[in-house]
């Protein structure tokens, strides 16, 4: 009974006879020799290959300079690691951006991985309840590659058989802390393989400024500012509607005035007109001269809003049979419809019959203008469905900071705020690489 017990089961048990020790013999099975040895080979050769392959600069770097010592001496050593030294200074000071790419971030990744990842992997493991000890034996993640950018350290990690991605994502804290990071986010990349992005610094910290104006006309996405891994964070008005949210002094403006900067030459080209409604009257109205068409009294909003249903209309009428998407041209260009402090318009004017004039308006563009190049691009500070309505119609939403954590959900969804707050891996998309925090510049018109 005794020999099948597995692990550490036996010291449960208790014995009858007291000044009778219980000793256990465990199996012992006697291994051929070349058996041992070919184990013990398989081993070196397949760990020399993973350490060949997870640190290839590293490796190259210690072979070479070995070799060099042992056939042909120190002296020669020190010249060749001098000029190495000294070309790969004169290589990150005329290309820095390859010379990171190759050498830099290989090397920083390889000391991360053996001095933060690889040398906190198990208690932070078990502390954060991701390893398991069953039967004697420990089992813990498995810690896949270590890669390393401008921003942050992405971590491969293969799962435990059993484990949800729920398990990983419910302790983010435990893992941002673990390994001295100031976050953690979880993204999926297949089955049992999970990417860690922890961010080393805040790239977004300082105001952006305004990007310079594009030398060729763009109707497609449009850079409007920078994304938390340097990238050009891109947003697309053609084709869509879009609605920002935020409240008072979160940073509606900028979104509205870097589309505009971005779109400015299409509209030189004659490729796109910018139609602004500013019932406020303090913010789109500093670029009049930009526009083809602005009105800021609700009886010419409402007035330019009908009239932008009838052109939509008329084009659609041209379109039908012929064409189900629009092509912005000279003839049949690009509008985009700008609106600053909608609510006003939809909720607060004290006119019923002119406030639902407005509010159908947007409605028929909001249902029907995509299709034949018409587009809404509207600012609110109060994102509640007796406010604006119609705010499902716009296919893309923006959530600034907003005053109350119910106002996340109702632009962006029900459980939005939970699943961002947590997190969630299904907010991270495996072709952005961990996630993106999106900032426009702080433009001014």
């Amino acid at each position: 009974m005794f020999r099948r017990l597995p692990g550490d089961e036996a010291r449960s048990l208790v014995s009858t006879t007291p000044d009778t020790a219980v000793v256990f013999r465990p199996a012992v099975i006697r291994t051929p020799a070349i058996l041992t040895l070919a184990i013990w080979a398989w081993r070196l050769l397949s760990g020399l290959v993973r350490l060949i392959v997870r640190h290839p600069v590293a490796v190259a770097i210690a072979t070479d300079t070995t070799l060099i010592t042992h056939w042909y001496g120190r002296r020669l050593t020190l010249l060749v690691v001098g000029g190495a030294v000294v070309t790969g200074a004169v290589w990150a000071v005329i290309h820095r951006a390859s010379f990171q790419r190759w050498i830099g971030w290989p090397l920083l990744a390889s000391w991360r991985r053996l001095w933060i990842y690889r040398r906190h992997w198990q208690p932070t493991m078990f502390m954060s309840g991701l390893g398991k000890h069953h039967r004697g034996r420990d089992f813990l993640p498995r810690l896949v590659r270590v890669d390393c950018d401008g921003w942050a350290d992405r971590v491969t990690v293969r799962m435990l058989s059993g484990q949800a991605v729920n398990d990983w994502s419910d302790r983010i804290d435990h893992l941002a802390h673990g390994f001295g990071a100031t976050a953690c986010r979880v993204a999926i990349l297949k089955p049992r393989r999970l990417l860690l992005t922890f961010p080393r610094r805040d790239p977004l910290a300082d105001p952006i400024p305004a990007l310079p104006v594009p030398d060729m006309p763009l109707v497609g996405p449009v850079e409007i500012g920078r994304c938390e891994d340097g990238r050009p964070l891109l947003l697309n008005v053609h084709g869509t509607h879009v609605l920002v949210a935020g409240a008072t002094g979160a940073g509606k403006g900028s979104w509205l005035w870097s589309v505009i900067r971005a779109l400015l030459p299409a509209v030189e080209a004659g490729l796109v007109e910018l139609w602004a409604l500013d019932p406020k009257r303090m913010e789109l109205s500093y670029g009049k001269a930009l526009f083809q068409r602005y009105a800021a009294d609700p009886d010419d909003c409402a007035t330019l809003l009908d009239e932008a249903v009838a052109r939509m209309q008329n084009r659609a009428d041209h379109y039908g049979g012929l064409q189900r998407s629009h092509v912005a041209t000279v003839t049949d260009p690009f509008v985009l419809v700008l609106v600053d402090e909608v609510a006003f318009l939809t909720a607060y004017q004290p006119d019923k019959q002119l406030r639902h004039r407005i509010g159908a308006a947007l409605a028929t563009l909001t249902t029907q203008g995509r299709a034949v190049g018409f587009g809404v691009m509207a600012a609110l500070q109060d994102p509640r469905k007796e406010v604006m309505n119609i705010r499902n119609l716009f296919p893309d939403k923006i959530a600034l900071r907003l005053d109350e954590s119910e106002q996340v959900d109702m632009v962006l969804g029900d459980g939005a705020r939970d699943r961002g707050r947590t997190r969630r891996p299904h907010l991270t998309h495996p072709g952005d690489r961990g996630g993106r925090r999106l900032h426009p510049p702080r433009n001014q018109p």
